[in-house]
């Protein structure tokens, strides 16, 4: 990663962690992906963009690999996604060879203007929901 997409990284990572996504947490329609933390073991609630289709959640990392919950899926696969209220379990799979881009494309506009607007390393992740 470049010098400029790292403070990029920094920025919009201190911003989510200790403004948005507290407050995006507690908003009820808003979706959430729990993933199991690496480390501590306890569950970790991000605030995600994405489209239910079928029976898979999609969704795009704006920084792929660096992004805590996507290291946190490397780690442990299993996963739950609160859609409209509801948690559903589910299994994440990255996907590097889908283009983030173009997925973008078909998710939710606002979010994936903000994904496309700071993300430095996109990738997407769907989750193979199973009930």
């Amino acid at each position: 990663m470049s010098g400029r997409a790292d403070r990029k990284h920094r920025i919009v990572t201190r911003f989510q962690r200790y403004v948005a996504n507290p407050l995006n947490r507690r908003l009820p329609f808003q979706v959430l992906l729990e993933t199991t933390g690496r480390k501590s073991g306890l569950p970790r609630q991000t605030p995600v963009g994405g489209r239910r289709v079928g029976d898979s959640f999609w969704l795009v990392s704006e920084f792929g690999r660096k992004s805590q919950y996507v290291r946190n899926i490397q780690a442990d696969p299993a996963v739950r996604v609160r859609i409209a209220g509801r948690w559903h379990h589910g299994t994440a799979h990255l996907l590097p060879d889908d283009d983030a881009a173009a997925r973008l494309r078909a998710l939710p506009r606002f979010n994936s203007a903000a994904v496309r607007a700071f993300g430095t390393d996109l990738l997407t992740i769907r989750v193979d929901l199973t009930d």
